[in-house]
């Protein structure tokens, strides 16, 4: 028997060994000495940008002995990391180039820059903020809206500057239709506003009026009022008008709707501007006994 034939078994397991080890270093080698561009460990942030805005850069490659970044832009960096500026809007492919010999690219989009519209710089113009209708003996309120720091206000009533504020007040005295004034440092022309004052029924103060007439009078003004404020309005000047020329100021005066529902003058105003389509019908006024405060008021109304 000769050595093979002896020792076939051993010679058998060393081959299988040696040729396993032969594997294992093989797979080692190709681990260390040969690469492909996925074992490249470079990153390109962001991935979208703007014309103008910064890209970051950077390579980990451990095995890499050379490298180039080619921007797309027919600019280039042999730096490991950095910065780069696009100065045009497109698709650019960044590439990273390793020993001259694997490459890894990433897609960069670089958009264009909106342009921001410059501020407007032009001054807010002056006007003046009021009602286009009153009441005489109301105390009207006018505002400036205007970035002045001096005013001098002519309600059109005296001929003289009325106020220097830059929210005034004032009460017409006589009926009419008036043109406001407003002067300011800002501007060299005034800023206008018209006005309309309505006259103030007094029925109970004139003499040649009979008792009858006196409350009618009374009545259909309280009700043409009232119908202002149920249409939308101007719910201050009528409200105002009614508790200051008939009710003494007095806005807990008893209010009586279609004979049945009671309520006090402020609740009923209040609501009767949210209950849209209601129709005065008819107003009844009840008197103290000097004639001076309305009392109670019977309304009669529908939708």
């Amino acid at each position: 028997m000769n050595y093979f034939q002896k020792n076939k078994k051993n010679i058998i397991i060393g081959v299988i060994a040696t040729l396993l080890i032969a594997a294992l270093v093989a797979l080692w080698l190709q681990k260390k000495v040969i690469h492909s561009a996925d074992d490249i460990v470079g990153v390109v942030y962001p991935s979208s940008l703007a014309v103008g805005d910064t890209l970051l850069f950077e390579d980990k490659t451990q095995f890499a002995k050379t490298k180039r970044w080619n921007f797309g832009d027919g600019t280039t960096s042999d730096k490991n990391s950095g910065i780069h500026f696009y100065n045009k809007p497109g698709y650019y492919q960044v590439s990273l180039i390793v020993d001259n010999k694997y490459t890894k690219s990433f897609p960069v989009m670089v958009n264009a820059r909106s342009i921001q519209k410059p501020k407007d710089t032009t001054k807010v113009k002056s006007t003046i903020e009021a009602p286009t209708q009153a009441m005489q003996n109301e105390n009207v309120q006018f505002r400036a809206i205007s970035e002045a720091k001096q005013f001098a206000w002519k309600f059109g009533e005296t001929g003289n500057t009325d106020s220097k504020d830059k929210l005034a007040i004032y009460s017409y005295k006589k009926p009419g239709d008036y043109l406001v004034t407003l002067y300011t440092e800002e501007t060299q022309e005034p800023i206008y506003h018209r006005i309309k004052i309505l006259p103030a029924y007094n029925s109970l103060a004139e003499d040649e009026v009979s008792v009858e007439d006196s409350y009618a009078k009374v009545d259909n003004d309280f009700k043409y009022h009232l119908q202002q404020i149920a249409n939308g309005n101007s719910f201050n000047m009528h409200y105002n008008y009614l508790l200051k020329t008939y009710l003494c100021n007095n806005e807990n005066t008893v209010v009586k709707v279609n004979d049945s529902k009671v309520n006090n003058f402020y609740m009923y105003c209040a609501g009767l501007q949210f209950d849209k389509n209601t129709v005065i019908q008819t107003v009844k006024v009840n008197l103290d006994d000097a004639g001076n405060c309305v009392t109670k008021v019977d309304i009669n109304q529908s939708k």
